[in-house]
């Protein structure tokens, strides 16, 4: 079976074929010469996942899936969520996002948070959802150099290190997103 991603980012692709079923072949937007700034304009999560889907479906008429992940702050009302990406600003900078939650928590005692990932399948006109979360608390600091966004200063639950503190393969193991696949695989491991 044959899935296009709705990504650019063929690293992130290779990663999510190692974590389906042999059967399934992950392609992604550039396999089928799609370079559109795909919209995500919906107010959470899934409904992002589901417009990407929807998007690739529609106009290319293939089996395809769509992610999107957020950072969920108790303190925060849940922000950043569906704006983790952008939420220090439009240009998408991990640094200045981190810098906006590090000074909005401050000297906030209460430091839990939750990554989820929605990822939205597309298959033979269908629609599916799968949701991934792990529940955990941001640093005061950051701590690590490996990973990409917060992992920095996301600490899951019971583990002591934050994302970016740990080994590709152990953040693999726990994260939201593996876990959002890990639900997809299962699915697909049935059809």
């Amino acid at each position: 079976m044959e899935l296009i991603f709705a990504t650019q980012n063929k690293n992130k692709a290779l990663e999510i074929q190692g974590l389906l079923p042999s059967n399934t072949v992950v392609k992604t937007l550039q396999d089928i010469n799609c370079d559109d700034d795909i919209p995500e304009d919906q107010p959470d999560l899934a409904g992002n996942a589901l417009q990407k889907a929807r998007y690739v479906y529609e106009k290319f008429n293939v089996n395809c899936f769509a992610d999107d992940t957020g950072l969920e702050i108790d303190a925060l009302d849940n922000e950043p969520g569906v704006f983790s990406a952008r939420y220090a600003g439009p240009e998408k900078d991990s640094e200045k996002n981190m810098d906006l939650v590090l000074k909005k928590l401050a000297d906030n005692t209460n430091r839990k948070a939750q990554f989820r990932t929605a990822i939205a399948l597309i298959l033979d006109g269908k629609e599916y959802l799968f949701e991934g979360k792990v529940i955990g608390e941001i640093r005061k600091q950051r701590s690590g150099a490996k990973g990409f966004g917060y992992d920095p200063i996301f600490e899951p639950e019971n583990y002591g290190k934050t994302f970016a503190e740990m080994s590709l393969e152990e953040k693999n193991e726990r994260s939201h997103r593996s876990r959002a696949i890990a639900a997809l695989g299962e699915f697909l491991s049935k059809k």
